[in-house]
């Protein structure tokens, strides 16, 4: 029998945590994967804020009350009653905070399989993908943090870009976005900066202390801090992608553009604790994104591996342009993962930081 570390964190405040054992054992049917580092950003303190909302509790159970965060990440499976997977198979996929977790693999392939376990059938298929990395075209060892800081943000990053260039911008042709310092409004920046450049422009909306690295980046073509937004000026129609999800901002950027904004597009929540409405918005009605929608759209529009194939040449290219930018850093152990953890949750990480992590 196998005892995995967990980091669990209280469904109902986010800043309680701790860590408990849990004995696994490996039945017929299932594979035990020992979960190597794994990225840690703002978009999985987002993962908690929306956990009861998006289910995304349900990936991995947990005691009554608590839930273990879902991470973006590596591991090797160790053990397996599985057929088609083979012990010292090294994966990419969603896993837990945790240094182990029991999978049930389905549809086996040999680029990947499916986890197909009952408790995680109802989320989107795309969270269930473990990816076998020797057949990933777009594998690299030495970028392995890279992939797993930025990949899964990138493509909603990629999904949203789609979107909007589809609708034409909703007649729009400023690109307006909180938290641009976060990795999701990076990559949308830079897609936006080098596919629609003479299209649209794109302003970055962030904190004080953040904007002179968000100009460093130069995604942007203009940056306006939070408390600037009333006095920023503005001769075009715009849309705005609010990544922040801070009632604040929000009321403000809608508020200044009033009947100039187009469409209004909610999807992250970095900002988590003050997210909610303040006040009437004037312009449009704020929309959620949710990106597996977009996923099935795709995948019906351009058939099978088409939107894989459009993905990977653009993350190719993001990929290429983050170590101007990007520190990563490996930290391991209990505490650093709480440390880190903390930081990310009450909005003290640095911007240039990739936080990779290991139990």
């Amino acid at each position: 029998m196998t005892t995995s570390t967990d980091f669990l964190v209280s469904r109902k405040n986010l800043h309680e945590t701790k860590f408990v054992e849990t004995p696994v054992t490996v039945k017929p049917g299932q594979a035990l994967i020992k979960v190597g580092h794994f990225a840690f950003t703002a978009n999985n303190v987002t993962y908690g804020a929306f956990g009861d909302m998006m289910m995304y509790w349900n990936f991995f159970p947990a005691p009554e009350g608590w839930g273990r965060v879902p991470v973006w990440g590596f591991g090797d499976v160790v053990e397996s009653q599985a057929d088609g997977v083979k012990a010292g198979e090294r994966v990419y996929g969603y896993f837990p905070m945790s240094t182990h977790v029991v999978v049930e693999p389905a549809r086996a392939t040999p680029q990947g399989f499916f986890d197909a376990a009952a408790h995680r059938q109802k989320m989107a298929s795309v969270y269930n993908h473990y990816s076998r990395v020797g057949a990933d075209p777009a594998y690299n060892k030495t970028r392995e943090a890279q992939q797993a800081l930025l990949r899964p943000l990138f493509m909603t990053s990629f999904l949203i870009e789609d979107l909007l260039a589809d609708n034409d911008f909703f007649g729009a042709r400023d690109v307006v976005l909180s938290s641009a310092s976060s990795k999701t409004s990076l990559g949308l920046a830079y897609l936006l900066h080098q596919n629609r450049r003479g299209q649209v422009t794109v302003t970055g909306l962030t904190s004080k202390p953040n904007t002179s690295f968000v100009e460093r980046t130069k995604y942007y073509d203009r940056v306006v801090a939070y408390d600037a937004i009333a006095q920023s000026q503005h001769d075009k129609a715009a849309v705005f992608v609010d990544m922040a999800g801070s009632g604040e901002v929000r009321l403000a950027v809608h508020k200044h553009w009033a009947n100039d904004l187009k469409y209004s597009c909610a999807v992250g929540a970095t900002h988590w604790d003050h997210m909610g409405q303040t006040g009437d918005l004037p312009g449009p009605k704020p929309q959620r994104f949710f990106a597996p929608d977009r996923i099935k759209k795709r995948n019906q529009d351009w058939g099978p591996g088409g939107l894989d194939k459009h993905l990977a040449s653009a993350w190719t290219a993001f990929n290429a342009s983050v170590d101007g930018w990007m520190k990563v850093i490996e930290s391991r152990g209990s505490s650093d993962v709480e440390r880190v953890y903390r930081a990310m949750l009450e909005g003290k990480a640095k911007p240039e930081e990739g936080h990779m992590l290991a139990l």
